[in-house]
């Protein structure tokens, strides 16, 4: 028979591969809009391209300090898991 234990530890890792799925999608999402704003700003004269090209290094050095504050949840992450895995797919290419 399964156990609940057996079950959570299935579960579990499908659970966060969902959602750091759908929040990598959702963060590439962001990430296109935002560069779309700036392209049609830079090309309508609303900025220049040296003032476009600090926002993005800008928000590039801000994504960088995130990702190395996140780092402590790297660890937590089951990444060799397959229920990560399935899980993490499916939140990549779900609506």
């Amino acid at each position: 028979m399964i156990s609940v234990t057996q079950i959570l530890a299935l579960v579990v890792p499908f659970i966060f591969g969902l959602l750091i799925g759908v929040l990598i999608r959702r963060l590439i999402g962001v990430a296109l809009v935002l560069l779309a704003i700036l392209l049609l700003a830079v090309a309508v004269g609303y900025i220049s391209p040296s003032t476009a090209m600090g926002i993005i290094q800008s928000l590039g050095y801000t994504a960088y300090q995130a990702a190395e504050k996140l780092g402590v949840l790297k660890a937590m992450i089951p990444y060799s898991s397959l229920t990560f895995i399935i899980g993490l797919v499916i939140g990549l290419l779900i609506k």
